[in-house]
């Protein structure tokens, strides 16, 4: 059996990768949650949205260098393997395996379900919910649960039997996610200046049920969210054809793409309702003011498609997890998890584990973020911490790349990784200072995830 994996992908897959992971579910909830989180107030939203696309920028174009100089099977756990060293490689591997990915992962399927709801109780106000939309129906109702547990497996699905297929439908929903995203860029705006709103949104705030201590931070913490994911592509480094060209271009190309893209919708949400509004109902009321009922749902189901792009480029690099440490012979049972399946060339075995620690986080997400059931110790918001976890763990990788690559340039080797230290450690203090004890309840969660790690390692002496 072989056991390694194709290069099927080009660089037109590579930037749809980039751009349809990180464009999707968090430009449409988190322009909400900033809006809350600073009281209404545009301006400074706005800003949060240039300090948080700035930082990814910075991070990417660094990590393009690495792309350029190191390759194997995994960028991330490969640059951190190189750089800082194999037991770093492995606990960034596991980390990515058992707590990023999969977290990520869970709370996109959720969202995509949400936004599916949201679609057809628009279009059919009487369709049977047992908790009706009114009431959080399509946030915290079974029904929006049993469709995130089908997206789930259908996703997983859709890359173990055909990665392919995956690629595809990748690229398909980034070109349709554009649409509405566009649409609402260019008519918000013109909309909005005509009818005075967009300058009433920019110098009047909203009532809040409480305004965060420190909004600027708080927000750009939000943000992380909905530019994270980018660095998810160079987990399919190994499946892109000259990867060490195209992979870099896909980066930049990918991220110049999402930090205008986020601004103009921003600014073209801002158009279409009032501050108020748009704290109160969300994004659904701004489409709806200016493309009416029909047209503005009609936009709902763009967006709940563009939700499932995001959570198929997710479960495409979840799947992979595993796979990438049983490479380099390390992680539980590293002879299960390498077998690539020569029909499908797919690594299942990681990918059937990638779906069961899936599952178990959504479990936690639901039961600590969304019903309120587990209202005790250890909780903790999984779709902001483990984002902020990762520019942590950027840190030692971007020192050590300073401390060894003298052939590159200076602005290569320490102008780009300065900045990028720079905006890593902004993210951790952002998020320190918004979430308070939620981060030492997350860290708790976090150190024992990551000693299960370091004994389930069969490889440990040479992790």
């Amino acid at each position: 059996m072989d056991n390694k994996l194709e290069r099927k992908y080009g660089l037109f897959t590579a930037i749809c990768m980039v751009v349809g992971i990180v464009i999707g579910s968090g430009v449409f909830f988190k322009a909400q949650a900033i809006l809350e989180k600073t009281g209404g107030d545009m301006p400074l939203g706005i800003i949060a949205w240039l300090i948080g696309g700035a930082i990814m920028l910075v991070c990417l174009l660094t990590f393009s260098f690495m792309g350029q100089k190191y390759e194997r099977v995994n960028g991330l756990v490969d640059y951190a393997e190189a750089t800082v060293g194999p037991r770093y490689g492995y606990m960034m591997g596991w980390f990515s395996a058992a707590i990023y990915f999969p977290a990520m992962t869970s709370v996109l399927c959720w969202v995509s379900a949400r936004y599916t709801l949201v679609f057809i109780t628009t279009a059919n106000p009487n369709f049977p919910m047992t908790i009706p939309a009114a009431q959080g129906g399509c946030i915290i109702g079974p029904e929006c649960m049993a469709l995130t547990l089908f997206y789930m497996c259908l996703m997983y699905a859709l890359n173990a039997i055909s990665p392919k297929l995956a690629g595809k439908f990748q690229t398909s929903t980034t070109v349709i996610k554009m649409i509405p995203l566009g649409l609402m860029a260019v008519v918000g705006l013109i909309y909005g200046l005509i009818s005075g709103t967009m300058q009433e949104n920019f110098v009047t705030t909203a009532q809040v049920a409480s305004v965060s201590s420190s909004p600027l931070l708080a927000s750009v913490c939000a943000t992380a969210f909905a530019y994270e994911g980018w660095i998810i592509a160079t987990s399919i480094n190994a499946e892109i054809k000259d990867s060490k060209k195209n992979l870099p271009k896909a980066l930049i190309i990918g991220g110049l793409i999402i930090v205008a893209t986020y601004l103009l919708y921003y600014i073209g949400v801002a158009g279409g309702a009032s501050n108020q509004q748009l704290i109160d109902q969300g994004a659904t009321v701004a489409f709806t003011n200016i493309f009416g009922n029909f047209l503005g749902n009609v936009l709902n189901l763009f967006i709940a498609i563009s939700c499932l792009g995001t959570t198929n480029g997710l479960m495409l690099g979840c799947t992979r997890c595993m796979y990438s440490l049983a490479a380099r012979g390390k992680g539980p049972d590293p002879e299960k998890y390498v077998q690539v399946d020569p029909k499908t060339n797919m690594p299942n075995n990681s990918a059937i584990f990638a779906l069961v620690v899936t599952a178990a986080w959504f479990l936690y997400f639901y039961l600590s973020n969304l019903a309120g059931t587990w209202s005790g110790p250890f909780v903790f918001d999984s779709s902001e911490l483990p984002i902020i976890t990762i520019y942590l763990m950027y840190l030692p990788i971007l020192i050590q790349w300073m401390r060894k690559e003298k052939d590159q340039n200076i602005f290569r080797r320490f102008v780009m990784p300065i900045l990028a230290l720079c905006g890593s450690a902004f993210m951790v203090f952002a998020c320190i200072m918004s979430h308070k004890m939620g981060c030492v309840w997350y860290l708790i969660a976090f150190a024992v995830i990551m000693v299960i790690g370091h004994f389930v390692n069969k490889n440990r002496k040479n992790a």
